[in-house]
């Protein structure tokens, strides 16, 4: 009988791997991007229904001026993929995503994705410093894991590591201010037979004083990510998502069309017969 792979693990990959990597930055250029924006689209309609946001003025309504983090739960391998679309179709902005063990994945480099080794303190730092310099080119967007491993969908207590505290803070200190706004990302069947994915910005944090307790502000960032997703979680729970934006959603199959056309089929009424 096949041994069940371990679904989580409370250890960092590339520290349970005990494997050197040497730090990878992102390396795109125009052609791969447009390579990468169709393929990461085409992946999500493949599998999802519909894909659906909610909150978008929250990013829109930011100092443009300022540079921008979003912050989600990880809890599956299609995150990612989500983020990538909702930087670039959504957001109109360049994703750089901090990715461990990028040495088995070097394409990702191509479309905004970057490396980080938490086998070492010194090694993770070199990427939290790179964070840093991402920020200055306002064509991008940082978005960032902040548990910084992969959790169960809908885990709680939220429990952030300090890298991304580190960074806004030291945001703060170098372009004077930074937006940061929590991200909700679910994946839900609703009435089709594919799940769709569901997205909500939350409400946006503008960080202009660095002179902050990074632990008391980490504590206050995953209170600001359980907000965002208790209350999208509450929205799916009550099916409100009728005012949701919708960035695709599918064409309904041949059987579902045929179920649409008989429920709209007025019978006529036998027992009076």
């Amino acid at each position: 009988m096949a041994t069940e792979e371990k679904l989580y693990s409370d250890i960092p990959p590339t520290k349970l791997r005990n494997k050197e990597e040497k730090f990878k930055p992102a390396k795109t250029n125009r052609f791969w991007l447009t390579i990468a924006s169709l393929f990461f689209f085409n992946m999500l309609q493949n599998r999802f229904y519909a894909f659906r946001y909610n909150g978008i003025e929250n990013y829109t309504e930011r100092d443009s001026k300022y540079p921008t983090i979003l912050f989600a739960p990880h809890c599956n391998w299609w995150d990612g993929i989500v983020l990538y679309n909702t930087t670039h179709r959504i957001c109109h902005k360049e994703i750089r995503l901090m990715v461990e063990e990028l040495n088995r994945f070097p394409l990702l480099r191509r479309g905004g994705a970057y490396s980080v080794n938490k086998k070492s303190a010194q090694s993770a730092m070199k990427a939290l410093q790179y964070s840093v310099d991402l920020l200055g080119d306002l064509r991008n967007i940082l978005c960032i894991f902040p548990q910084g491993i992969i959790r169960p969908p809908h885990y709680r207590p939220f429990k952030f590591q300090t890298g991304l505290t580190y960074i806004a803070q030291n945001a703060v200190k170098r372009y004077g201010k930074v937006n940061l706004i929590p991200l909700s990302i679910d994946y839900c069947f609703f009435r089709d037979n594919r799940p769709e994915v569901v997205v909500d910005f939350g409400k946006r944090i503008e960080l202009t004083d660095a002179k902050i307790d990074r632990k008391h502000y980490t504590e206050f960032l995953e209170a600001k990510l359980t907000e965002t997703c208790d209350e999208q979680f509450n929205n799916i729970s009550q099916g409100k998502v009728d005012d949701y934006k919708i960035l695709f959603k599918q064409h309904l199959k041949w059987y579902r069309r045929i179920e649409q056309r008989l429920k709209s089929i007025d019978l006529p009424d036998v027992s009076s017969v």
